[in-house]
């Protein structure tokens, strides 16, 4: 496993942490903004959204993030952008009412209707984002490298 990979793996194992975290704040901030209230039922269905998310996305995060660049397609937040949807639902099973976005957010992210989507490493917490930055780097690296190889 090169550098990469090492990083990659610490990252993939921190947001796989840190994806129900964010899942059942994220219902408990628009939930509770909404009814001014946090009951167990709702805080149990966000649990539940939460490991979910994990169980779901855990996997295609480990794999890209171990995988050698070549075959990296697409970027991790790609696919934790996909972590608004757990969320979403149960605060649309819950009849709570679409937040007001911007143009451009509903414009790019038009199912989103709570404006929950992630935008940065960050946003799954402080070790998620040194790892993030990390990883970014290291693949800036592997690419850098490779491609000097291959022209010479």
């Amino acid at each position: 496993m090169n550098r990469l990979q090492e990083i990659g793996a610490e990252l993939a194992q921190e947001l796989e942490f840190a994806l129900p975290t964010w899942v059942e704040n994220s219902i408990h901030d628009i939930y509770q903004a909404w009814t001014g209230e946090w009951p167990v039922a709702i805080a149990n269905e966000a649990r539940l959204a939460g490991e979910r998310c994990r169980t779901e996305l855990g996997p295609n995060l480990r794999q890209l993030l171990e995988s050698d660049i070549s075959s990296q397609k697409i970027n991790p937040m790609s696919i934790l952008r996909r972590a608004s949807q757990y969320s979403t639902e149960v605060l649309k099973r819950n009849h709570v009412p679409p937040v007001q976005r911007d143009e451009y957010l509903e414009d790019t992210f038009p199912e989103d209707i709570y404006g929950l989507t992630p935008t940065t490493f960050v946003d799954f917490g402080q070790t998620s984002h040194e790892l993030g930055i990390a990883w970014g780097a290291a693949k800036a690296h592997s690419h850098l490298t490779q491609r000097r190889e291959t022209k010479s």
